[in-house]
């Protein structure tokens, strides 16, 4: 399909080019497909704030199409790159980027620009710490912050508890969280939080004030504070440095195990490290409404989906409306004519170690998979959910069971549960395993291992071939033939060639061992 954008570049009005092939040669122009009708401007540029500043904008809604220019192409090619592998979602939405052929954009002979240069006005003056609020921005109703990173928060109807784990979940949606401090003051719970960087912050407040966490109940304000920056002595459940490790709880007791630390994504131990150096801010735009919306985020923590419905205005949250510290996942939206209890198994188990598998009897398009443990549980749930599986975008969050049971003799259940606890395809059983160092997000190329000298590349490219996906790329790993990288058309195409084979029998007592990796070829 030619496609061309009203938008002048270098003097050349109409140039076109075919939308589903990537212009080779990179541009600060990135051209935006099957972008959802009902997005804003904010929602688009924030996909573009992680890797620099967004210099331009133009959408075309009716072809489900946008234009984004960034300031350098430095900035262009880093976005491009970090989004190849992990496609962004807007509105649970795939959204499809590459360079433009335009090196530059003019809009400013086009119509329905201001809505674009206001949001763009938004979030640069937030980003460089302007406080210039311009009348277009007021227009937009939109209020702009001091420059800090740090937030003060008041939780308002506590009719239940709210712990430092439930803020952090809730707030580490919209970037890096570094420190958390709670206290009472006034018989008032409040809590400090100190955020990577200004913009996560601010995020944050637009999102969350005024937000429930839980129904009718528990409601945050959020102002920014005057501290630059937290200390905190102590790592306990009031209290949490995230980037020291080595602080006392305050009791006597030594310092915080480092399995717990992992469980709050300390140092990317558990959960993937944000992309880009500024961290990374979350797909999501300034809300409006009482829906507020806020899309998955692929390799953050995308996982932790903060909707609110319409209705009650409550915030919903798959880590606090299952139960803290459990490790049973909800699996929904499968394809029920695909997926079976061993597919699961093989794919959850790339993130941690699976010991039960249930397909639900009379709603295949759901499961339940136990994990080992709550940390394993939600590293899945921030690798998996959004991503696509058979043609279909996977919903993963934290169940309200706190285990899967097993049917009972006799009872009618087609092989849909599955008990995995004695498995010998577990990757993390070993304590300190080097596998827990190899934990990457969903990608198109894949890590082998574990390959006699007898296969060759052609065997290999065969074998992945045969499951259907295009083998764009192969190389064995120089210093170690056992080990190679292949390169596969889609990251949906890579997930199906992993569950299907891992562990493959490739002869000479080998089983193939295959990954995501980090690495492209």
């Amino acid at each position: 399909m030619n496609n061309s954008a009203p938008a002048t570049a270098n003097g050349n009005d109409n140039k076109k080019f075919k939308g589903g092939r990537s212009p080779c040669s990179p541009s600060r122009v990135l051209h935006l497909r099957q972008i959802p009708s009902d997005v804003t401007e904010a929602e688009v540029i924030s996909l573009g704030l992680p890797f620099g500043k967004v210099t331009n904008l133009l959408m075309l809604k009716g072809k489900s199409q946008a234009f984004l220019e960034m300031a350098s192409e430095e900035a262009a090619v880093t976005m491009v790159n970090y989004y190849t592998p992990v496609t962004p979602l807007l509105r649970s939405q795939p959204i499809y980027i590459q360079y433009s052929n335009h090196r530059e954009l003019k809009t400013d002979n086009l119509p329905n620009q201001a809505r674009a240069q206001a949001a763009l006005q938004a979030v640069n003056a937030v980003q460089s710490g302007s406080l210039a609020i311009t009348s277009a921005l007021a227009a937009e109703g939109g209020l702009l912050p001091g420059q800090g990173s740090v937030l003060r928060i008041i939780v308002e109807n506590l009719f239940y508890p709210v712990t430092l784990e439930v803020l952090y979940q809730i707030f580490s949606k919209f970037g890096p969280v570094l420190k958390i401090i709670t206290f009472t003051k006034n018989n008032q719970f409040q809590t400090l939080l100190q955020y990577a960087d200004p913009i996560s912050a601010y995020y944050a407040k637009m999102a969350l004030d005024g937000q429930n966490i839980y129904n009718a109940c528990c409601t945050l304000r959020i102002d920014f504070s005057k501290l630059t920056s937290l200390k905190v002595k102590y790592n306990n459940d009031k209290s949490r440095d995230f980037t020291r490790l080595d602080l006392p709880s305050g009791d006597g007791q030594p310092a915080m195990d480092s399995t717990i630390s992992a469980a709050f994504g300390t140092h990317g131990i558990t959960f993937p490290p944000y992309a880009g150096a500024s961290g990374f801010a979350p797909a999501m735009g300034f809300p409006h409404g009482a829906g507020l919306s806020v899309p998955a985020v692929p390799g953050a923590l995308g996982s932790l989906a903060v909707t609110t419905s319409a209705a009650s205005g409550r915030i919903t949250i798959p880590g606090v409306t299952g139960v803290p510290g459990n490790c049973v996942l909800l699996v929904s939206n499968l394809n029920p004519e695909a997926i079976t209890p061993h597919g699961l198994f093989i794919l959850f188990g790339v993130y941690g170690d699976v010991h039960r598998v249930k397909i639900m009897f009379k709603k295949k398009e759901n499961a339940l998979v136990q994990m080992a443990d709550a940390n394993q549980a939600q590293l899945a749930i921030s690798n998996l959910n959004g991503q696509r599986l058979y043609g279909r975008v996977l919903h993963t969050t934290l169940s309200k069971h706190q285990t899967v049971q097993l049917p009972r003799e006799g009872q009618e259940d087609q092989g849909l549960t599955k008990d995995y606890s004695n498995s010998p395809l577990h990757r993390f059983k070993k304590p300190g395993s080097k596998n827990f160092h190899n934990i990457f997000p969903p990608s198109a190329t894949l890590h082998l291992s574990n390959i006699p000298p007898s296969v060759s590349v052609d065997d290999l490219k065969n074998l992945f071939a045969g499951t259907g996906s295009t083998v764009k790329a192969f190389r064995f790993f120089q210093k170690d033939c056992k080990m190679a990288l292949i390169q596969l058309g889609s990251v949906e195409e890579a997930v199906h060639a992993l569950i299907e084979l891992h562990n493959h029998d490739l002869g000479d007592n080998h089983h193939l061992r295959v990954s995501f990796s980090k690495s492209t070829i």
